[in-house]
């Protein structure tokens, strides 16, 4: 499916859709833009644990710039939301893209706590109780009441389509598949004169700028901002998502943060104490039974399908 049919899917599934279910899709799809970047680093074998750094970057950015600046278009909060947080995190990229394994996931992890420290004790920015964003705007027009959620929906859903196909073009190019083979083979791309440093390095920017297009998007939806943004198990949420949708498809990774919301959504209403055990066991069946994500699934398939095309001719 192309991605103007994937949009109108999604719009339509909006207009349908009950008010409750449209603003859970829409901190899913805000969510997802953030492990898809995650998605982006698994490709060049390393997985940052810090990505509340970048969703708290983008998404202060775009409250700030809503509440002092009185920008409140939702396109210019996006963008002004996605261009802080690649800021923030292009000074950090040359070091971190140095390491490997626990400790780049751990470097990452520390730098998103330095900022969840520093967010908790600035008054000015709301403290730990945060602060509140009112309703945006789309090329200075406001929703009637009550139709604020439609209106995020239909700009959340345009905006990750739009990502979501650009993400899909950079994983099919030489840098994308360059990716693949510095996580099966480092030294080997250091032959071919390519730098596996400076190639890490603009994965973690990239995953940066989607991250803090998903902050800003999360925090126009939510209408408030608090350091939890920032907290580890924010960024432990992303990488479940990363990990439950593998690195194989970037519908994938929507899916599977569509289904996290939605099973912590009933599993937090109906076991309110043990929500996070449902979820634990929800990706230890995953994992067990597709050990390559969810996106895996098109690959198990394809041999099916194929079979049941040859019955179709004969």
């Amino acid at each position: 499916m192309t991605s103007a049919g994937a949009l109108a899917l999604l719009l339509l599934a909006g207009f349908l859709a009950p008010r409750w279910l449209v603003s859970l899709a829409t901190m899913a799809l805000a969510n997802g833009l953030v492990s898809m970047g995650i998605v982006v680093m698994m490709r060049s074998g390393v997985v940052p644990f810090g990505q509340g750094l970048v969703f708290a970057a983008g998404g202060y950015a775009a409250a700030l710039a809503f509440n002092k600046l009185g920008v409140t278009d939702v396109l210019a909060l996006s963008a002004f939301g996605g261009v802080a947080a690649f800021l923030l995190a292009a000074p950090f990229a040359p070091l971190l893209a140095r390491y490997r394994g626990i400790f780049f996931a751990m470097l990452t992890l520390a730098l998103s706590m330095v900022l969840y420290g520093v967010l908790v004790k600035t008054e000015a920015l709301g403290g730990s109780d945060g602060f509140n964003v009112s309703r945006p705007s789309l090329f200075g027009q406001r929703a009637v009441d009550g139709g604020t959620p439609l209106l995020l929906w239909c700009v959340t859903a345009t905006i990750t389509c739009v990502l979501a196909a650009l993400v899909r073009l950079y994983c099919d190019s030489a840098r994308g598949l360059l990716s693949l083979a510095v996580r099966e083979n480092e030294l080997r791309v250091e032959y071919l004169g390519m730098s596996t440093a400076n190639l890490v390095a603009w994965n973690y920017a990239l995953a940066a700028f989607l991250g803090g297009v998903g902050g800003a998007l999360g925090v126009l939806a939510l209408g408030h901002i608090d350091p939890s943004f920032s907290y580890w198990t924010t960024s432990g949420e992303f990488v479940f998502v990363a990990i439950l949708a593998g690195h194989h498809s970037v519908i994938a990774v929507l899916t599977a943060s569509f289904l996290l919301e939605l099973v912590r959504s009933f599993s937090s209403a109906y076991f309110p104490n043990t929500w996070q055990l449902v979820l634990g066991l929800f990706l230890l069946l995953v994992i067990r039974f597709l050990p390559d994500g969810l996106g895996s699934l098109s690959d198990r398939l394809r041999p099916l399908r194929r079979a049941a095309i040859r019955r179709d001719m004969t």
